[in-house]
């Protein structure tokens, strides 16, 4: 005779067994590398991202990586999309995919290495990227303005228990639309060279620019970063090591649950 506990327990067991592999698992994180990426999750070189990748998969996420267009198809069996340094555009019916895949429950991480490949992006997720890097005239790293810590930080999950975070070659971001938060920027002195002389005069931007921006989007979330260096291997030290784990629990926190994507579209 089989006790109520034991026909609980496999009871349990029958509905684990019935369940799918990915209702079971952790997130599935897509990691782009079909736009030219140079510094890669797959490569442990002091510019490359494996040390980031370590800290998603300590959150029980698994990692696969995309040599190929960005689809709607691609992006249906995945719950996280990281886009980091790419060189070349994201075309337009990728960006269709991807603005769906977020607005549909989906979650991602941008990085910008150079700002143009990801300005048609941004502009759909209605944040503005600068034409040119930042300079910044306080907390300067190795006595160049291009590379600073950054210490202006708003309260957000990714920014728990941190002091700064050490840029190196930003871009500057603005958020245009609603339902976003700006959560790092430099000091109001820091400024962008518009004329492209090397040197701060009248007819540069000077302001505090905002290098970190979160938002939601439908029904999912995302995180922009004006700098994708922040994550290479070797500056993920201090508080740059701080954020990418706090990313990592950010994006892994919750598995969402979403409808596949409609794939007629492309």
């Amino acid at each position: 005779m089989i006790s109520i506990k034991s026909h609980c327990y496999l009871w349990f067991l029958l509905v684990l067994i019935s369940l799918p592999l990915s209702a079971l698992a952790g997130p599935i994180i897509l990691v782009d590398q079909g736009h030219g990426q140079q510094f890669l999750t797959s490569k442990t070189g002091p510019l490359d991202l494996s040390g980031l990748a370590s800290l998603f998969t300590a959150e029980g996420a698994t990692i696969t990586i995309s040599d190929d267009p960005l689809t709607a198809k691609s992006l249906s069996a995945v719950d996280i999309l990281i886009i980091s340094g790419p060189f070349f555009p994201i075309t337009e019916p990728e960006i269709n995919a991807i603005t769906e895949f977020v607005d549909q429950g989906g979650k991602m991480a941008i990085m910008a290495h150079i700002a143009p490949p990801l300005m048609p992006l941004l502009y759909r997720l209605e944040i503005a990227i600068s034409s040119a890097p930042i300079y910044e005239q306080h907390n300067m790293l190795n006595n160049n303005g291009r590379d600073f810590l950054l210490t202006h930080l708003k309260d957000h999950p990714l920014t728990q228990e941190m002091d700064g975070v050490m840029v190196y070659g930003g871009w500057a971001l603005m958020s245009r639309g609603k339902n976003m938060q700006e959560i790092a920027s430099t000091s109001g002195d820091a400024w962008v060279d518009l004329n492209g002389n090397g040197l701060l005069n009248e007819k540069d931007a000077k302001q505090a620019f905002s290098l970190i921006i979160v938002g939601q989007f439908g029904q999912g979330s995302f995180a922009v970063f004006g700098d994708d260096a922040i994550f290479q291997n070797q500056f993920l030290t201090a508080g740059n090591l701080l954020l990418g784990r706090n990313l990592a629990r950010w994006l892994c926190s919750t598995k969402p649950s979403r409808p596949p994507l409609a794939t007629s579209k492309l």
